[in-house]
């Protein structure tokens, strides 16, 4: 069972029923300049009430200076910061009730797992007996309850990462930020810990930003990913949106695998391929099955949808071709088999198309066919709803 399946955002029990309302982020214009570049550019951007929300981007896209300004850490040079309809721009750190989780994990090596865990709740002048029933309570809900006497670095990498956990979440946050949590975990310790977080996130109901650079992590947690590039958002939507329609060259290029094909859309609905091939594509918008599209090479390809005039490029997943029973199949693209490389759960083939154009093919092995000799003629099949047209 995936990890989809095991949590549906409706499941939540009475804790997540009583945070019911509290954590809803919006980030109005939220800018951070520095002396020689803009880090954050302006961003607007609403997060309900317990959504797990996750920041996606390459290595300076701003992500993490995001996170660092809603969590107060970083004052924003312009902007606006609104939790639950109030704005906490202003306030410090320690008045905004929001729990961070760091990549570091950010314990106090002298302090037991207790100790760290209830830290919060001391600053917060909770009683003695109050931090303990929490702390027991923490405890409990990452599952180590019997390590509490433990000092860090007697503890497992995947051990800090929980109490890191449990410490961000013992004073009951309005919203729970995450810095790359999982980032200095091995791979079967990641895949734990998401499950862990998935878990918790249906048991509490706590809204959750969570920043990483890894696509397959965000793809696999998140009820939706905001896609950030040069501090600017680039596309938010859920994983299957940003996936299978991407607005841009850059969020079809970062999510997954692609094919880009060059060309752009004028004015009337023509799409005009490098070399000057023209198709039209309104056909196509309308759910009508369109005329087959000529790329610079002269390969020709069916097109399904047309953003507007800006658009220089269209993309298909390598998954949503498939091999034509014979090369002359009708409708099929003729090509030419230039690569074979098998992957485990499928084989991915790099086809040479008219022209030249080199198009990468990717095939479940259960419904492998026999197109595994470089050379072979092949032809392939595309439905038009799976091209989709992309402005820059």
């Amino acid at each position: 069972m995936s990890l989809t399946q095991a949590y549906h955002p409706g499941d939540r029990t009475d804790t997540a029923r009583r945070r019911a309302g509290r954590g809803a982020l919006a980030l109005r214009a939220l800018t951070k300049r520095y002396p020689n570049f803009v880090a954050v550019d302006g961003i607007d951007l609403d997060m309900a009430s317990g959504e797990f929300l996750t920041l996606l981007g390459p290595s300076g896209s701003g992500k993490t200076t995001t996170l660092m300004m809603i969590a107060g850490f970083t004052p924003p040079s312009d902007g606006d910061i609104l939790l639950d309809g109030r704005s906490v721009t202003a306030l410090a750190p320690e008045r905004r009730n929001m729990g961070v989780v760091f990549q570091n994990y950010a314990l106090f090596p002298h302090m037991t797992v207790q100790e760290n865990i209830g830290f919060p709740l001391r600053m917060r002048n909770q009683p003695k007996p109050v931090i303990a029933a929490k702390v027991a309570s923490a405890l409990r809900l990452v599952q180590l309850e019997n390590l509490g006497e433990r000092l860090p670095r007697q503890l497992s990498g995947g051990q800090q990462q929980r109490i890191a956990l449990a410490r961000a979440l013992v004073f009951d946050p309005d919203l729970l930020l995450m810095d790359e949590p999982l980032g200095a975990l091995d791979k079967n310790l990641r895949e734990q810990m998401q499950f862990e977080l998935k878990r918790l996130h249906a048991e509490l109901g706590v809204t959750i930003l969570y920043v990483t650079h890894d696509q397959e992590e965000a793809l696999t947690m998140s009820d939706r990913i905001a896609l950030m590039n040069k501090g600017t958002i680039a596309q938010v939507g859920t994983a299957e949106e940003l996936y299978e329609r991407p607005i841009t060259r850059f969020v079809a290029e970062f999510i997954g695998e692609s094919n880009v094909i060059e060309g752009t859309t004028t004015e009337d609905g023509v799409f005009v391929a490098t070399g000057g091939a023209r198709f039209p594509v309104a056909a196509a918008t309308s759910g009508t099955r369109s005329p087959l599209a000529s790329a610079t090479s002269g390969a020709r390809f069916p097109v399904a949808s047309a953003p507007g005039h800006d658009t220089t490029s269209m993309v298909v997943r390598p998954e949503k071709f498939s091999f034509a029973a014979l090369p002359e199949s009708p409708g099929a693209l003729p090509g030419v088999v230039a690569g074979r490389v098998y992957v485990g759960d499928c084989t991915r083939y790099l086809i040479e198309v008219a022209g030249g154009l080199r198009l990468t093919v990717k095939v479940q092995n259960r419904q492998i066919t026999s197109h595994s000799s470089e050379g072979e003629r092949v032809g392939l099949l595309l439905d038009p709803a799976d091209v989709r047209l992309l402005a820059e």
